[in-house]
């Protein structure tokens, strides 16, 4: 039975092998050679480094574990190693041990890559863009009534079938190199993810035939423009904003937690940020942006505009007094205002300072704290945006599979 099943899997397996191959979708030689370059002198320093850790430090105890802790799906529990960021309950997220605020001080003199590698960054993920054709019927398929972040979810899922790393595992890939083709994987997954977006609202809202990627525009550039934004400065700036606070959280909240989970098992980078945006699509995790925006705009609907703040705190009370939630508020880590509503807040500030929602999304955060936590991103992100946020998320899956 084993034998006679065994080998049409593995002609389909090779069938498959060969179309990838093949495939003018397939993914060529990575032209980020720079970037591509200084990951491998880096990886193998930070491979020694954790085994130097783990050798003199691994038997130790990082700390007790509370039965709370258990039955709260380990909140609070410092259960996995990331770098970039650090979450804490009373200052907020800081990067590289910066806070927000000072990484913008930083912006302007840090070092930064050279208008050459940015090009060629841009250039590569402009060749990487296009989706495979299957791709594409499925999202066209799908009824504009299915959620946007189902249909992400779908198409992104999907993209496994042109796996570099699914590739090189199955022809013995050495398992000190599955960062290579893990990074062609990311950089495939980020240079696709505005089309997708793109053809996912078009499908919905009927903006007509898709622009092509422009290879001398940005990242955000390019979303907006598929978005049909693109020549509006202002919603650009705020992809720019958007995209760079949302981009890493840590790495323990719902997706970057599934989505490293989920990579551990040495599923490929599509796999794993197709799980990673099942965990996203939940109302306590990045649907809390659609969530606000839903509340606010009832709320408009009941109490008018340009409301007094008893009117805004009634319907705040009837909101808890219904069971519900307040969405936008309360965290699970914060206990202080979440300083990317800050940043969000002082681009609303600049940008649409009378816009009835932003206003009224103000007036909530000088009265809803007296009654609930601090507001977290999701109070100002739906109103920013009305879609739907894109996480450039591929450094947990590298850092991951590299050990």
């Amino acid at each position: 039975m084993a034998s006679s099943l065994s080998r049409p899997i593995l002609n389909a397996s090779k069938a498959r092998a060969a179309w990838v191959r093949s495939s003018r979708f397939s993914t060529s030689a990575s032209k980020s050679s720079a970037l591509k370059s200084r990951l491998a002198e880096l990886i193998p320093q930070q491979l020694e480094y954790v085994k130097k850790v783990r050798a003199e430090h691994g038997a130790k105890s990082f700390g007790q574990v509370q039965v709370d802790q258990l039955y709260g799906g380990m909140r609070g529990l410092p259960a996995l190693i990331w770098d970039g960021s650090v979450l804490d309950a009373e200052e907020g997220i800081r990067f590289r041990g910066k806070t927000i605020p000072e990484c913008q001080e930083l912006l302007p003199k840090a070092p930064v890559p050279t208008q050459e590698q940015v090009s060629e960054l841009s250039k590569d993920w402009a060749a990487r863009a296009a989706i495979p054709s299957c791709v594409e019927e499925l999202l066209d398929r799908c009824p504009p009534t299915l959620h946007p972040m189902t249909q992400f979810s779908l198409a992104v899922t999907a993209l496994n079938h042109d796996s570099a790393f699914a590739k090189a595992y199955q022809d013995g890939v050495s398992k000190k190199d599955y960062w290579s083709p893990t990074f062609e994987d990311c950089m495939d997954l980020i240079a696709k993810l505005p089309n997708i977006a793109g053809r996912i609202y078009n499908n919905t809202f009927g903006q007509g035939k898709l622009p092509a990627i422009d290879a001398n525009k940005d990242y955000s550039h390019n979303l907006a423009t598929l978005l049909g934004f693109g020549d509006n400065e202002g919603f650009v700036e705020l992809l720019c904003l958007y995209i760079t606070i949302h981009s890493d959280h840590e790495g323990g909240n719902v997706s970057a937690h599934t989505g490293k989970l989920v990579g551990s098992a040495l599923s490929d980078p599509f796999l794993a940020f197709g799980a990673s945006l099942n965990g996203l699509a939940g109302p306590l995790h990045g649907l809390a942006n659609q969530e606000v925006l839903l509340w606010l705009r009832k709320m408009q609907s009941k109490i008018g505009e340009n409301a007094s703040d008893e009117a805004v705190k009634e319907y705040v009370w009837s909101t808890l007094k219904g069971g519900q939630v307040v969405p936008g508020y309360g965290h699970a880590v914060l206990r202080k205002t979440d300083p990317r509503y800050t940043a969000q807040q002082e681009f609303a500030l600049k940008h649409l300072p009378d816009d009835p929602l932003f206003k009224l999304v103000g007036q909530i955060y000088d009265m809803v704290p007296g009654v609930l936590l601090e507001p977290n991103v999701g109070a100002h992100s739906g109103v920013l945006l009305l879609s739907r946020l894109i996480w450039i998320w591929g450094a947990h899956h590298i850092r991951g599979v590299s050990g």
